[in-house]
């Protein structure tokens, strides 16, 4: 009773004892605490099936409005396999390219300190949050037929033709996944190495083990889950890629995404496009049950040391040089296209200049769907905040449910059933964009709910779903980590759940939902794909008025695209920048 009456007390006192205002906090607010912390997956299981299962349901149906022949005709084709087994290959070789880049490069930031350091692991992690098509602009602006590469060499050699010629941009395609995906490496390879106690591997070097044995029989078993799990992300955003697919390939290198768009947009056959969907979604589900199970692994006790015990300063000449051209494979690989894309925007028929940046509100075709850039940024940036929002709204609880409800101890108490839900949230990052665009066309094509496809929400809700695992794996480090005892003690002092849950548990986790927010709207900015499919031609994001310049034949055309690219760029860049430095310590993106 008195503790009943104590935390009477607190409500009352909490807004200077106003008991009007404590009855209406008492109302909605305590209950939505109490949900969240009773059952924080409600709201999340009800948004990822209204908004992303039933949408590939609809695929589903589809593909067997037919019964089985549909699907049966799609796997017996000849090309089906073609194109999965270019998806495939081109996603593994770009995999093994990445891992080979990636891996000296997570050694020096795992094991030496350096002036610097924090910068350029934000600088690594850039291209992570570009859109894919400024990636793609970027990497043409520098490597393209009309690069600055090319560009320079016809000056200086007197040349007519440019002499790097990439057959099929195979080549452009492969150096681009690495451009993207490096920092992927970097990030869950490197942050795993820095907390391995070197000493295991000197206790086999003392034992008579040759530097090859010591890294083949200690070390690269230890890093087996890191290596597996990063090697899987880096696969399945590879096998998913269409931005950089689209705009680099060229139109004989198909891929699953590739040709879920052109069955869509182009010759209009939804049954087809939906049976390839459901066997790229059949796909990324299995990577993405794979890559939490190799996540988890991620977290067994191996006597890890903190990363300030394992990093040294680098000594010798060796070890300097080895840094020095980490430090220089860095900025050349990631560096160079980016400052490659915005001189391209600055240079004109004039020469240097701002030309192509002030010629962006001009309708020079006299197009009935020319939008003004100014418009489409206002388009993506009130996207991307409802994006924002929506993330934050289902990834938060999502991330409780996780992360599991308070022991008796100072761990959370996790399911057994944990990592296959960890793989049902995941599965949206995994599922590509133009699947999820064509699932939503098909969901929507009913009449009675065909209404929805003019709602301002309807791309936000897209976006969400590719921006919440961002705001998951932001949050479940510090969800994982948090000691239920805290609660206790305000509990014990009288404090009701929601008052605990705002004054001590709130404050501990606002860094990592300012990192989830950030990667939420960054992602959002840049999305691209289902965006394509879903927008109104009179309403278009940043990234598809880029594309459509880019398809449009004309230097003044790919001059607006190049600077609208390093606008977006700029943008992403700035913003990823400002989240390295809130984001709270041990997060897996």
């Amino acid at each position: 009773m008195g503790r009943m009456t104590r935390t009477r007390k607190a409500r009352g006192c909490a807004h200077g004892g106003d008991p009007s205002v404590s009855r209406r906090l008492s109302g909605f607010v305590p209950f939505a605490i109490f949900m969240l912390r009773r059952s924080p997956g409600f709201v999340s299981f009800g948004f990822l099936a209204l908004f992303f299962l039933y949408p590939l349901w609809a695929i589903l149906r589809l593909s067997f409005a037919e019964g089985l022949g549909g699907l049966w005709a799609v796997l017996a084709d000849g090309y089906t396999w073609r194109v999965l087994g270019f998806s495939v290959g081109q996603a593994t070789l770009s995999t093994l390219l990445t891992l080979a880049a990636g891996l000296p490069g997570a050694y020096v930031f795992a094991r030496y300190d350096f002036p610097g350091k924090r910068l350029l692991r934000a600088v690594a992690g850039v291209p992570f949050v570009m859109p894919t098509v400024v990636v793609a602009a970027a990497l043409g602006a520098l490597l393209g037929p009309h690069g600055m590469v090319n560009a320079g060499l016809q000056t200086l050699l007197g040349l007519v033709q440019p002499p790097i010629r990439i057959p099929n941009g195979i080549g452009l395609v492969l150096l681009a996944h690495v451009f993207y995906n490096y920092t992927v490496v970097l990030r869950l390879v490197g942050g795993f190495w820095a907390n391995l106690d070197p000493q295991l591997e000197a206790a086999a070097a003392v034992l008579g083990a040759s530097r090859r044995r010591v890294i083949c029989e200690v070390t690269l078993p230890l890093l087996a889950p890191a290596l597996g799990a990063a090697a899987l992300l880096v696969f399945i955003f590879s096998f998913t890629s269409f931005g950089v697919m689209v705009i680099l390939g060229g139109p004989r290198m198909a891929t699953l995404e590739v040709e879920i768009y052109r069955q869509t947009a182009q010759l209009l056959r939804l049954d087809v496009a939906a049976s390839l969907a459901l066997i790229q979604a059949a796909c990324t589900l299995a990577m993405s049950i794979a890559y939490t199970r190799l996540v988890a692994r991620n977290v067994a006790p191996l006597d890890r040391l903190p990363r300030t015990a394992v990093a040294r300063r680098p000594r010798g000449a060796g070890q300097r040089m080895l840094v020095g051209a980490n430090a220089a494979l860095i900025l050349l690989l990631l560096g160079a296209p980016l400052a490659a894309l915005v001189l391209r925007s600055l240079i004109g028929p004039a020469g240097l200049g701002l030309g192509y940046y002030l010629a962006l509100g001009e309708n020079r075709t006299g197009s009935a769907f020319f939008v003004p850039p100014t418009t489409a940024l206002a388009n993506s940036l009130r996207i991307a905040a409802a994006t924002t929002a929506i993330a934050l709204a289902v990834g938060v609880p999502a991330g409780y449910l996780l992360a599991g409800k308070g022991a008796a101890g100072d761990r959370p108490c996790r399911s057994p059933a944990a990592p296959l839900l960890d793989a049902l949230f995941m599965l949206p990052l995994g599922t590509s964009a133009i699947t999820l665009g064509l699932g939503y066309l098909v969901a929507l094509s009913t009449p009675s709910l065909a209404g929805l496809r003019a709602s301002p929400l309807l791309i936000p809700l897209v976006h969400s779903l590719v921006a919440m695992p961002f705001v998951i794996r932001s949050l479940l480090p510090t969800l994982r980590g948090r000691s239920p005892r805290l609660i206790e003690a305000a509990a014990l002092l009288g404090a009701s759940p929601w008052r605990a849950w705002l004054h001590i548990e709130l404050p501990l986790i606002t860094p990592a939902i300012i990192t989830g927010a950030v990667f939420a709207f960054t992602v959002s900015l840049g999305e691209f794909g289902a965006s394509l499919l879903l927008t109104r031609p009179d309403a278009p994001t940043l990234p598809v008025v880029i594309f459509r310049l880019l398809g449009q034949p004309g230097a003044v055309n790919y001059g607006q695209a190049m600077a609208m690219s390093s606008i977006l760029m700029i943008t992403t860049a700035v913003s990823f920048l400002v989240l390295e430095q809130i984001r709270p310590p041990g997060g897996e993106f």
